[in-house]
């Protein structure tokens, strides 16, 4: 399976400088070896999928609600995402779960809505500096997992989970590569569990931080299947030179 580069585009840009980031990923996509997704901002959902559609790059969206519909104002539901092009939603990212109070059941509740709307999951989990410098992190990706994801052997999970360390997002510190290699063979063997054999197929994305500088180190860690891009998501060349190091199917 081909690594996922999944740019995250947060809350930037208005809709001329979407489109012409679109542009210019799209113009850079072809022949990659990898799965390329863009996740703008809600609002600029539409012109995106105008340029994207028909490329090799998929559209997501950042977050969904877990109703389809109802009194639920400023949110956005999965099959809303859906309507306008998207495939993908990005769920449970750390400043969601931070600045919005959101819990590991509300993100399992929304994992579910976005799979019955047909949308592709990539539920974000990862722990603190404190945590960290406690020895928690295990524990708290662990809790993670098991409160956000569909339970249990008979429950499939089609989605993607990205390991993103709270601490190493938009902080410009790093995560080193046996950081890395450390966590993500403690996901798989939680997803294994959770999930039997089904869960060796699921891909890791791995988020915080990842640049071209270190692209390549990273995406080349056992059980890495991609990554999930905050800041140089917005700058096209930036992107792709991360696209141009991942690892083929």
């Amino acid at each position: 399976m081909p690594q996922l580069i999944a740019g995250n585009w947060k809350m930037h840009g208005l809709t001329a400088d979407a489109v012409a980031l679109a542009r210019g990923v799209v113009a850079g996509a072809a022949g990659l070896p990898c799965e390329l997704l863009v996740c703008p901002p809600f609002v600029h959902l539409p012109a995106v999928a105008q340029v994207v559609t028909g490329s090799p790059v998929a559209l997501g969206g950042q977050d969904c609600h877990q109703a389809k519909q109802g009194a639920h104002t400023g949110d956005i539901s999965a099959l809303m995402l859906r309507d306008v092009g998207a495939s993908w939603v990005v769920l449970g990212h750390s400043e969601r779960r931070q600045n919005h109070g959101e819990t590991d059941e509300q993100v399992r509740e929304k994992v579910l809505a976005a799979v019955e709307a047909g949308l592709t999951p990539i539920v974000c989990v990862g722990e603190t500096a404190d945590q960290r410098a406690g020895g928690q992190e295990t524990e708290v990706v662990g809790w993670q997992l098991a409160g956000s994801l569909p339970q249990g052997f008979a429950t499939s999970f089609t989605g993607v989970v990205a390991y993103e360390p709270v601490w190493a997002i938009g902080t410009g510190k790093n995560a080193t590569d046996q950081d890395v290699a450390t966590m993500h063979a403690f996901i798989r063997e939680e997803l294994e569990r959770q999930f039997g054999e089904a869960g060796q197929g699921i891909r890791i994305l791995y988020g915080g931080s990842v640049r071209p500088a270190n692209a390549a180190s990273l995406l080349a860690v056992p059980h890495v299947g991609g990554a999930l891009i905050g800041g140089a998501s917005l700058k096209a060349e930036d992107f792709l030179a991360i696209a141009r190091a991942a690892l083929p199917g």
